[in-house]
């Protein structure tokens, strides 16, 4: 990683993120794009809460972890596609709000590895509330054509 942006890094994100069924079916949408820095949201839904009411952990741990992963690949070069292989969340608040705003950042880019730090805020009448914070770990991944993206 020399620090300059790739200059298709909005066009790779948004290609990749299309391909991901699981934030089409919560609903998600990618909402900005930046180098290092990516925003999703999606709207509050019954279909997605636990039994209080409130979003579930797992959905809110998922929509999450790809901000995360999707600001590492921003950083990353052309040929290269982005796993993770590790994060840890912290639940700080119940997931109650009309739309979810959850948005990663690059921390630490790294040629092998990628530390993002992500946010999740509930979004309503008021101030955006925060919900959890995330560190993931990303891999560069490099070489394996079953992977793109």
């Amino acid at each position: 990683m020399d620090g300059r942006p790739n200059q298709m890094f909005r066009e790779r994100v948004t290609e990749s993120f299309s391909r991901q069924k699981v934030m089409a079916t919560i609903g998600a949408e990618l909402t900005s794009v930046e180098y290092g820095v990516v925003e999703i949201e999606m709207p509050f839904s019954a279909d997605f809460t636990q039994q209080h009411g409130f979003l579930h952990a797992g959905i809110l741990s998922t929509a999450l972890d790809s901000a995360c992963g999707y600001a590492a690949l921003s950083v990353m070069p052309e040929d290269a596609a982005v796993l993770t292989i590790e994060f840890k969340i912290n639940l700080l608040s119940p997931g109650r709000g009309e739309r979810f705003l959850f948005r990663g950042e690059v921390t630490k880019p790294g040629s092998t590895i990628i530390v993002s730090d992500g946010r999740a805020y509930a979004i309503g009448d008021g101030p955006a509330k925060l919900l959890a914070s995330m560190t993931g770990t990303m891999m560069v991944i490099k070489g394996r054509q079953d992977l793109a993206g």
